[in-house]
């Protein structure tokens, strides 16, 4: 097996701690934008064990229940028995919440920018969804198996759940798994054999069947042998470290800003997701077999201060041909942003998305996955 040809990404389950502290920060977002669409918000959770800290900077008209917030996530995740050093009634929970600062405020209300910063949109044509082969894997394989945990078919499982996909690009056109491996926690008197058979038999190859890929992958479950300390007890959790994980899984570039618990004001989030909007509609109406946007914002500027568009030699079009085309199909302003995506929208709910990615998700309709700028692309290019 040439390691030339291998690339991997991984995910990560709801009850991986990084992911309870972007949840609870995002369900918090969802509160007050419920209640107030203009609620400005920079929530951060810090998470460890029996412990939840809830900071940052919310100014809203609503007025959020931050622990029964955190609670209700906590228990909806599955810790919910003490002997798992965090459950949801038993976690002490500090709020230390202030107002968002009057000089970020003056730029923001003015429809600029909330921060500086670049972000990057990345869209493939080697999946359905175009999205790298790899991130999607492997977000699966973590969904499945949280599903069946929750539904009671997976025995012994607890809710800290990693995988990681290895897949194998030497043939482009068939690409093959090289590699799954799982790390699942699970309760101390399991049966290992059983636990690892199910893993391997219910999961890892039902999930590569169902991208009409090989079995005879190599598998790797719980390396070190077991896997009971999980979750915030087994190791600190943080927002906004799992900003791979969230994205693409390495395969495009990211421009270093989380997403979870931030308001769409902040262009760290919503100029992400156009700039996916933008790749994934330019690939999908033939432009490109692999594209990238990059933007850049200045904070309080209503207009990027940068555009760059990436074909990786697989586009026939000029560099200065697809940013007439992207600014021509596209409005790039961060007020523009927010209401072409929706993003202010009462119903939206961004903790949905905290889990298994922000893109390519077919089991949820958003607005920065929809096909519809294609015709228009076209249209252009003739």
């Amino acid at each position: 097996m040439a390691l030339n040809n291998l690339f991997s990404s991984e995910s990560v389950s709801e009850g991986h701690p990084d992911k309870v502290s972007d949840q609870i920060a995002d369900a918090i977002l969802d509160d007050c934008l419920s209640h107030d669409q203009s609620s400005r918000v920079a929530c951060e959770v810090f998470v460890t064990t029996d412990f939840v800290l809830i900071g940052g900077e919310i100014t809203s008209k609503h007025h959020p229940d931050y622990k029964k917030i955190a609670r209700e996530v906590i228990r909806d995740i599955g810790y919910t028995k003490k002997e798992y050093g965090f459950s949801a009634d038993d976690v002490e929970i500090v709020v230390k919440v202030h107002e968002q600062s009057p000089d970020i405020a003056m730029g923001v209300d003015n429809g600029g920018a909330g921060d500086q910063g670049i972000m990057f949109g990345y869209a493939s044509d080697e999946s359905e969804g175009f999205m790298p082969l790899p991130i999607v894997i492997a977000h699966k394989l973590v969904r499945v198996a949280t599903n069946l945990r929750k539904e009671g078919q997976f025995k012994w499982a607890r809710p800290d759940m990693k995988s990681q996909v290895t897949v194998d690009y030497e043939n482009r056109k068939q690409p093959r798994i090289a590699v799954i491996l799982m790390s699942i926690q699970h309760d101390p008197d399991y049966d290992e054999k059983a636990f690892k058979s199910y893993i391997e038999n219910e999961i890892m190859k039902p999930v590569a069947k169902s991208f009409g890929l090989n079995t005879d992958f190599k598998v790797l479950i719980n390396p070190t042998g077991q896997f009971i300390i999980g979750g915030p007890a087994g190791d600190t959790g943080v927002t906004g470290r799992k900003i791979i994980v969230d994205t693409y899984g390495g395969a495009g570039h990211h421009g270093g800003g989380a997403f979870s618990g931030k308001d769409p004001t902040k262009v760290d989030r919503s100029a992400a997701y156009m700039a996916r909007y933008i790749a994934k509609n330019l690939v999908a109406a033939g432009v490109a077999k692999r594209c990238e946007i990059q933007l850049g914002y200045a904070i309080g500027y209503d207009k990027p201060v940068s555009l760059f568009v990436e074909t990786f030699g697989t586009s026939k079009y000029s560099q200065d041909q697809l940013v007439e085309i992207v600014q021509k199909v596209f409005s790039l302003s961060p007020k523009d942003i927010i209401k072409t995506l929706s993003l202010q929208h009462p119903s939206f709910k961004y903790h949905e998305l905290t889990n298994y990615g922000h893109f390519g998700r077919p089991d949820l309709n958003l607005p920065w996955e929809k096909l519809d700028k294609v015709e228009g692309i076209k249209a252009l290019l003739k």
